[in-house]
């Protein structure tokens, strides 16, 4: 590709002295945006469908009159590439650049503003020029702790992902540390990848793909094999590592809409064991899929009668105990108190829910709420000797803290004193001459 140093941005040749020293950018070839490089940049990666891109811009007429710049405003535009949220030539053309390249688009009037234009700035079916300069770009974040990153090779079709209980089938390739450890085909259902020894993070992606996406996921210890690692793959404890995964077909399980009730109620009890199954080989983000399952599908039910509503709520008490459960495996000590919460709207003198939401509050060192809730314990069962030794724990917690207290604020007098006392004695001392 060659570099424009003397591009010329005025007459009815534009294209074709674009089309001269650059090359077409459109997949299909038709000369919608043509790109001529000014500076080259880094050789390496570039960037994928769905990355956030960040990039320095100037928009033009092809007469040379300006319409936008973001370097004007000093400040750098980012978006996410490839969904919509930008003129199609943007989304076509920073495909094709690399991290520093600065580059010249030429685009055609259906690859920007169309037959409407721009009110007050760009005519009717106008060419238009864009200056892009690409500064940097990231995967997609899938998760909020950014423990799963997407990178999407190839885009797949249609509108509809798999949903939770689908069944798909994928290719995967996992690589660690730039070694290939595993490629194969599967099949699984979706919220369960665990039973075919692959990790979460491939699990909770499943239903942001497409048919026919290739995406590569880079995940962190959380979302791959964790503290154990996988010695069957020589991969050691607290590891990131990659997947690229294709998915190539899937079958939607039904949506929650599209269940009756009855239909929820059956399939609740085998969530709920499935739950139980992650949950003891300590598989506990795998087991709250399963528990949030029930939850997602009867929490807006009401029954037909008095024996429906209580199998309901059951199902209901049940989910939320065991999430707060996991939620205490794995130190999300406010979802603990959530759970409890719903638990307790449902039934006040629930014994596990005061229990746990107390062993919540005890490990965020509020003693006083914690020591309460297992007072409520005992007042619900007064044989709880486990409540009971809490109890004295948060008493211990209570007056250590308070004797902490009293040391801080006898320091802080003894500090103000001597402060005092100095001002007395010398009191210009304290002041700059």
């Amino acid at each position: 590709m060659t570099t424009d140093q003397d591009l010329s941005l005025d007459g009815k040749s534009a294209t074709a002295r674009f089309a001269a020293k650059g090359i077409d950018v459109t997949p299909c070839k038709d000369q919608g945006v043509i790109k001529v490089v000014k500076r080259p940049g880094v050789e390496g990666d570039r960037p994928m469908i769905g990355d956030r891109v960040t990039v320095h811009y100037t928009g033009k007429l092809v007469n040379g009159k300006k319409f936008d710049c973001s370097r004007e405003r000093k400040e750098p535009f980012s978006f996410n590439l490839g969904k919509g949220q930008v003129l199609k030539a943007w989304d076509v053309g920073v495909l094709s650049m690399q991290r520093g390249e600065v580059c010249t688009f030429l685009c055609k009037p259906e690859y920007a503003y169309g037959c409407a234009g721009n009110p007050d700035k760009i005519p009717p079916n106008s060419l238009v020029v864009f200056e892009m300069e690409l500064l940097k770009f990231e995967g997609e974040t899938l998760t909020d702790d950014g423990g799963i990153v997407r990178r999407i090779k190839l885009k797949g079709d249609g509108y509809t992902n798999p949903n939770d209980g689908a069944s798909v089938d994928v290719h995967l390739e996992g690589s660690c540390d730039g070694r290939l450890f595993e490629s194969r085909d599967v099949s699984f259902i979706v919220g369960e990848a665990e039973d075919k020894g692959i990790p979460l993070g491939v699990d909770r992606a499943m239903d942001k793909m497409q048919k026919g996406e290739c995406c590569v996921l880079h995940l962190k210890p959380k979302y791959g094999f964790g503290s154990e690692g996988k010695p069957e793959y020589k991969i050691g404890p607290d590891k990131n590592i990659t997947y690229e995964v294709t998915l190539k077909d899937f079958k939607k399980a039904k949506e929650t809409w599209e269940m009756d009730l009855m239909e929820k109620l059956d399939l609740a009890d085998a969530v709920k064991n499935k739950g139980n199954q992650y949950f003891k080989a300590g598989r506990y983000q795998q087991a709250i899929v399963q528990y949030h399952r029930i939850i997602t599908w009867l929490e807006m039910e009401c029954g037909t009668g008095i024996e429906q509503q209580k199998r309901i709520q059951d199902y209901e008490i049940t989910a939320h105990l065991n999430l707060a459960l996991c939620f205490l495996r794995t130190k999300e000590f406010s979802l603990v108190v959530d759970n409890c919460n719903k638990v307790i709207e449902l039934d006040e003198c629930n014994e596990k829910a005061l229990y746990r939401r107390g062993e919540a509050r005890l490990l965020r060192n509020e003693f006083t709420l914690a020591m309460a809730d297992f007072q409520q314990v005992l007042q619900v069962n007064p044989t709880n000797r486990a409540a009971r030794a809490q109890i004295s724990i948060c008493q211990s917690k209570i007056k250590e803290h308070h004797e902490q207290d009293k040391k801080t604020y006898a320091n802080m007098f003894q500090k103000f004193a001597e402060r005092d006392t100095k001002v007395r004695k010398h009191p210009l001392e304290l002041f700059e001459p």
